[in-house]
């Protein structure tokens, strides 16, 4: 009998220390996952331009095609990478980081000098469903995605880069799989939001057709913002990435600038107070740093392009930067969609005020008279 209550005081000590490690993993993969929401938001931001032409029922199975490439990005290819540096090759896993920030910077300064100087591109044709058009939309969302993801976990590697080798690697994974449900989770949140209100103006009545019809008519200006949103977290995120990664690898006065000011605020303002506004001034500092780093990326690669294009040949992006980059002159979810379904919305409640159709960049708003346009 001795002997059973000493195995069971044994799986007790046993048990209790497996909850101290997965409370200590957990701990660690929240602030790796706080240290990557830059990051998250870019990434948040940009997936849901990939199912722009889409069909309603389409959508949904696009990004879950997605979410999975990004998960088998994470856990088979950049996760095991970056633990074989990080055990074998550390001082790779600064400059590495500092390469991916470089590419945030590049491709958030683009969107600016495309936003103010008049270049954004063009529309991309409505893809075919489940043809070719949709694989390879699919494809590029998968390919710029690893780019993000690498840099999630990098940034989280980081932050428990003097972990043990195991207790690292179940971090990882718990940040991984965090990090691509909670992106996915809300990209098809907000891409099936016009839906939600749609079908609120059209088989409710009362408080809840209204609701409807301003969830309508709010989704353009709410994926507008977040497309802004979005090039600002690039340019936060890499410039903040160079800024640490320079300190790091040496060169110190950018860095102490930067964080003397901080220190300055907080001194000067004690408190919750200060301590925001000194993140504020590191998050300012961190995106002018981003937005000189990749205006000069953008300068060099224009340059190279206009001496290497032959006359009468349009220089090309990559397929990749081509799938991110092919909405960027959409502000909103979907002119075809998102303003067709503010239509509808409207012809199916007449007894109620006329929900004014939110104007975008892409499509004049229509005559109040026109019947809805069917979604593409």
């Amino acid at each position: 009998m001795s002997g059973f209550f000493a195995l069971l005081d044994d799986i007790v000590a046993m048990a209790k220390l497996a909850a101290s490690s997965l409370d200590d993993i957990g701990a660690a993969a929240g602030r790796a996952s706080a240290k990557a929401a830059g990051v998250v938001i870019d990434d948040t931001a940009v997936t849901p331009r990939y199912v722009h032409g889409f069909s309603p029922d389409r959508e949904l199975p696009v990004i879950k095609r997605i979410a999975v490439g990004s998960l088998r990005n994470k856990l088979l290819f950049i996760l095991p990478a970056a633990l074989l540096l990080s055990q074998f090759l550390p001082w790779l896993l600064t400059p590495i980081l500092m390469i991916g920030g470089t590419y945030l910077c590049y491709e958030g300064a683009e969107k600016v000098w495309e936003r103010f100087g008049g270049h954004a591109h063009a529309h991309a044709p409505t893809p075919v469903v489940g043809g070719p058009d949709e694989k390879a939309m699919v494809s590029g969302a998968i390919r710029t995605d690893f780019i993000l993801s690498a840099e999630i976990i990098v940034i989280a590697l980081n932050e428990v880069a003097d972990e043990p080798f195991l207790s690292r690697t179940a971090t990882l994974i718990v940040v991984a799989l965090a990090m691509t449900l909670l992106v996915y989770g809300v990209v098809a949140l907000i891409v099936k939001m016009d839906d939600v209100g749609l079908h609120l103006a059209t088989q409710r009545s009362g408080w809840l057709a209204g609701f409807g019809r301003g969830l309508v008519a709010a989704m353009p200006k709410v994926l507008a913002t977040l497309s802004n949103v979005g090039i600002v977290a690039m340019l936060w995120v890499g410039g903040h990435i160079l800024l640490v990664g320079v300190n790091d690898l040496g060169w110190h006065p950018l860095y102490d600038v930067v964080h003397h000011a901080e220190e300055a605020i907080t001194h000067a303002v004690p408190g919750f107070i200060g301590e925001t506004l000194a993140w504020l001034v590191n998050t300012a500092a961190s995106a002018v740093i981003g937005l000189i780093a990749g205006a000069v990326v953008v300068a060099v690669l224009t340059l190279i392009r206009r001496f290497t294009t032959k006359p009468g040949a349009t220089a090309g992006h990559g397929d990749a930067h081509d799938a991110h980059d092919a909405h960027d002159a959409d502000d909103a979810h979907d002119a075809n969609g998102t303003d067709a379904s503010a239509a509808q919305a409207a012809e199916a409640a007449p007894s109620e005020p006329d929900v004014t159709r939110p104007a975008t960049s892409d499509a004049p708003a229509s005559d109040s008279d026109s019947p809805p346009q069917p979604r593409s």
